[in-house]
């Protein structure tokens, strides 16, 4: 993330990756009229104006978008890293995603989800390049409706939570995090990783039934009232 913010506040920043964006000189920044950029507080302005704002140029308008968003993607990309480093290698190759492709935005959907979407392709990308995704026999066969059984998470905050799941095999993690949580189809899914749309769902099972063990056996060392 240093890099990325050290890319935003310096000249140019990553205004020079949008298409048809205009590096001002500091002369002609200085000179420009800044009220319409200073009155309107970062938390009022709309995506939209941040948008129109970052394919104009502006530096200030590509610091508030990241500002926005960067806080709920890195809590994506933790979900499908391996370790905190790598998901700030995940948030930064997303982000540089984001601003070269802005112009290809079509507002059709809403703005974090179109993010979101590129944050879980570079998650993607860097399971492909860190540790490959093959497709493995679990050597063993798990009930075809474990998917419908229900185990709560609501008594456990966002630490404990994304240890369960970071634990989890980088071929779990990464089929559970897609079916569970983004809403991707057990076809699409195999599409995405490689595998067979039959592994997808043993894979998924698999992850499952981990995740409910380890949620009973914390459930276990809880003292009573906390459950």
């Amino acid at each position: 993330m240093s890099a990325l913010s050290a890319a935003l506040s310096g000249v140019g920043g990553l205004r020079s990756l949008l298409p048809g964006a205009h590096v001002a000189t500091e002369s002609a920044a200085s000179s420009a009229p800044t009220a319409s950029r200073t009155l309107t507080p970062p938390a009022q302005l709309s995506d939209g104006e941040l948008l129109d704002g970052c394919l104009a140029g502006s530096r200030l308008m590509q610091k508030y978008l990241y500002e926005r968003f960067a806080g709920r993607m890195m809590a994506v990309c933790l979900r499908y890293a391996q370790t905190t480093f790598e998901a700030e290698d995940v948030l930064q190759e997303g982000f540089l995603t984001v601003f070269k492709n802005l112009a290809s935005f079509r507002r059709e959907c809403p703005l974090e989800f179109w993010i979101r979407r590129i944050m879980v392709n570079a998650a993607l990308r860097q399971h492909r390049r860190n540790a490959p995704l093959v497709a493995v026999s679990d050597g063993g066969e798990y009930p075809q409706d474990l998917a419908g059984e229900e185990f709560t998470l609501s008594n456990y905050n966002f630490e404990e939570l994304l240890g369960l799941v970071q634990d989890l095999a980088p071929r779990y993690q990464m089929v559970f995090n897609l079916f569970a949580i983004e809403g991707y189809g057990h076809k699409e899914i195999g599409e995405l990783l490689g595998i067979s749309e039959g592994t997808s769902k043993s894979q998924y099972s698999r992850a499952r039934a981990i995740l409910k063990n380890k949620i009973e056996r914390l459930d276990a060392q809880r003292p009573h009232g906390f459950r």
